[in-house]
């Protein structure tokens, strides 16, 4: 019997925990002031992509639209908020679904 690699043995169990995550997600979507160019955009994404219990989040410039797919198991809106505010912008508008 061959054995199984560690990243192959792994990949059935990581998406179990993405499914899982994706039932329970909510999502927000913010409208953000102080985006000065695309960078701005990536940057913040960036940094969700660092924050525990964040399943997705796109932003978008000029528009300044940023709508992140969060676990609330694990992570509140209001640190979902703390990250752009921390960031340097200022939240102009939300919705929450």
């Amino acid at each position: 019997m061959a054995a199984l690699s560690g990243a192959s043995a792994l990949a059935p169990l990581e998406g179990v925990a993405a499914a899982a995550a994706n039932t329970t997600a909510k999502t927000a979507v913010f409208q953000v002031r102080g985006f000065s160019c695309p960078t701005c955009a990536v940057g913040l994404d960036t940094m969700f992509s660092r924050t525990k219990g964040i399943v997705s989040s796109h932003s978008t410039y000029p528009e300044g639209k940023v709508s992140v797919r969060f676990d609330p198991e694990t992570i509140g809106v209001a640190q979902v908020r703390a990250v752009i505010t921390d960031a340097g912008f200022t939240i102009a508008g939300e919705q929450l679904s």
